[in-house]
């Protein structure tokens, strides 16, 4: 499963039955009062040191935006507006995967700024197409498609997980995302909040978003959960990083410095 965020399973009659993520109560994330071990000094730098030379009077960077303020819609008119225009191919060779893009209307998401999130994600040589086995493409609607990574509220996020048999609630509330056949379904809240132990870690939205895409996508291309190979090293991708760290430290990649990076399956 995965929430930056969102922020758990998301190839079409090519891998075999959907992958079921189911969670309990008590994989809930608790809030911490600083960083854990979790999150690395890199990741958990609000402002980064001044240059050599730079100016005093020079204005320090902002803060990195950990959360979106303000109330996320819980629920949304349960349809969707979808990207249009086709994206560029990313990656270099192997089977050429499209997909659409879509936010759902009432969430008070633009299309096109969720779409070119996802597209910047995707065609990372850090992401998917790493393999060197996989292309990705972004389709209109009404194209042929492989899949579809949606944005969609949280009561919608629950019941569209809900009839691929994947129930994504924690102690009653639509909690994380999920991947069910052919639909990469974005929680909205994750995508806006991100989860608390992170954003008290000072990790970025921006970091968390990367994660929760490549984390879902991963499930709709084959991939199932894993664990933490070990204390202090990167949770891969596939890891419910939303959920736990379990002594890992923060990964958005399935490929590290050009070579998959897995963990041991759950």
């Amino acid at each position: 499963m995965a929430v930056l965020v969102a922020v758990a399973g998301v190839l079409v009659g090519l891998v075999g039955p959907p992958l079921v993520d189911r969670l309990t109560a008590t994989e809930r994330p608790l809030s911490v009062a600083g960083p854990p071990a979790g999150v690395n000094a890199a990741q958990a730098a609000v402002t980064p040191p001044a240059k050599p030379g730079a100016s005093a009077s020079a204005s320090p960077k902002p803060p990195p935006l950990l959360r979106m303020p303000g109330p996320v819609p819980q629920s949304g008119e349960n349809t969707f507006r979808y990207a249009t225009g086709v994206g560029k191919v990313a990656g270099q060779a192997g089977v050429l995967r499209r997909y659409r893009v879509a936010t759902e209307n009432g969430s008070g998401e633009d299309v096109k700024e969720f779409s070119a999130a996802v597209d910047e994600t995707l065609s990372d040589p850090r992401s998917w197409t790493g393999s060197g086995q996989l292309r990705l493409q972004r389709v209109p609607d009404g194209s042929n498609y492989d899949f579809t990574v949606y944005l969609a509220t949280a009561n919608t996020a629950a019941r569209m997980c809900a009839a691929g048999g994947t129930d994504i609630r924690i102690d009653g509330e639509p909690y994380t995302s999920c991947r069910t056949t052919g639909k990469v379904i974005i929680n909205l809240n994750r995508w806006m909040l991100s989860v608390d132990y992170l954003v008290a870690a000072k990790l970025p939205l921006a970091t968390y978003r990367l994660y929760v895409i490549n984390h879902e996508t991963g499930h709709q291309l084959g991939h199932g959960h894993e664990q933490c190979p070990g204390k202090g090293r990167p949770a891969p991708v596939m890891q419910q990083q939303t959920l736990f760290l379990n002594g890992c430290t923060v990964n958005s990649w399935p490929y590290l410095e050009g070579r998959r990076y897995e963990g041991p399956p759950v």
